[in-house]
């Protein structure tokens, strides 16, 4: 979807439509969720703090967000996917992977038959979609951001090397900011520059990373469209109005995220075997504290215990502290229970 928060508050808000417009709140330690491509313009972009994005663009439009209501266009949205094919990966939301490739609807080809599921959005939502059609999902994903806003572009088997070569590979799935930077330094900009790389290069420097970016550079990507991915991990966190010092504050704050992700975690009846909790520091530094149990986290006074006991590890803090969160993850069955934890992980960031 193009856009998607921001382009459904547009929708229900005339009054919004040709604005910029972004889904979040301007308060002084809010965070953008999602910008209208009238924002973009401006260098708005989601994950930017209100306040930057307020002094990019001054005439910026805060809106808050309405989750419960996204939830109900994406559902919309699946049911269309659903009328082509049964075979459909959510990434999120507003995103998926569909393999059309059984033909549900005998349409003569993907591109014609992306092309009838975006008209077909539009006409039911009002919101417009942009496809990527490819054969497999890597540059199927690429090609979606070919054109958008409404639009659809197609990489043939014929294209796919070529074309992967002649891109930026910061633009590529799983090459993140800092992986991009690095590439850079060793002087690999382009698909080009990473398809030059040897493996055993790519090895040295990126380690388990090393076999999908060398598939990558060549357009390869045989990872199948599996519509029964399992979720691995449920997490909340929450950016403070001010920085934190006070030991019983930061506290507070972690069981807070704690209370949210064991809400999802009962309603879901999915039950985890580690538990981490995520820290930001004032100056953007951020580390986590994770324990793993023998067995799953099965009640809510377990799951507090333990992320209390892993805030703990970091109180009383060096400086301020902005964010704190909660992930439960390595999910596994309800009926293994853990009481006893004997593994700790750390792992810091800048």
């Amino acid at each position: 979807m193009d856009a998607f928060y921001a382009s459904v508050e547009q929708r229900d808000a005339p009054e919004l439509r040709g604005r910029p417009v972004a889904v979040g709140y301007a308060a002084a330690r809010g965070v953008v969720a999602a910008a209208s491509y009238e924002a973009r313009t401006f260098g708005v972009r989601s994950a930017l703090p209100s306040v930057t994005a307020l002094r990019r663009c001054p005439e910026l439009v805060f809106v808050a967000p309405r989750f419960d209501v996204y939830k109900a266009v994406s559902q919309q949205i699946h049911a269309i996917f659903a009328d082509y094919t049964e075979l459909i990966q959510p990434l999120s939301l507003d995103e998926a992977y569909l393999d059309v490739t059984a033909n549900r609807r005998g349409i003569a080809t993907a591109w014609a038959t992306a092309k009838e599921i975006r008209a077909r959005i539009l006409a039911e939502t009002g919101l417009t979609a942009s496809a990527g059609v490819s054969y497999n999902k890597f540059l199927a994903k690429l090609a979606s951001d070919q054109r958008k806003p409404n639009g659809q572009f197609a990489v043939t088997p014929e294209m796919g090397a070529a074309w992967v070569e002649t891109l930026p590979v910061k633009r590529f799935h799983g090459v993140g900011p800092v992986t991009a930077a690095k590439m850079k330094r060793l002087g690999i900009e382009t698909g080009a520059d990473l398809r030059a790389k040897s493996l055993d290069f790519l090895r040295m420097h990126f380690g388990s990373s090393a076999e999908w970016y060398h598939a990558i550079a060549r357009g390869e990507d045989d990872r199948p469209v599996n519509p029964s991915r399992e979720r691995k991990s449920s997490g909340s966190e929450t950016t403070f109005d001010r920085d934190l010092t006070e030991p019983v504050e930061i506290e507070a704050g972690v069981l807070r995220m704690a209370d949210e992700v064991w809400d999802w975690c009962d309603k879901a009846q999915a039950f985890g075997r580690t538990v981490t909790v995520k820290v930001k520091f004032a100056d953007f530094r951020q580390i986590t504290r994770s324990k793993s149990f023998a067995g799953v986290v099965r009640t809510q006074d377990l799951l507090r215990t333990a992320s209390r006991e892993l805030i703990g590890l970091v109180l009383p803090p060096e400086k301020g502290i902005r964010l704190v969160g909660v992930t439960v993850s390595n999910f596994a069955d309800a009926g293994e229970a853990g009481e006893a934890l004997p593994l700790f992980g750390t792992g810091e960031t800048a």
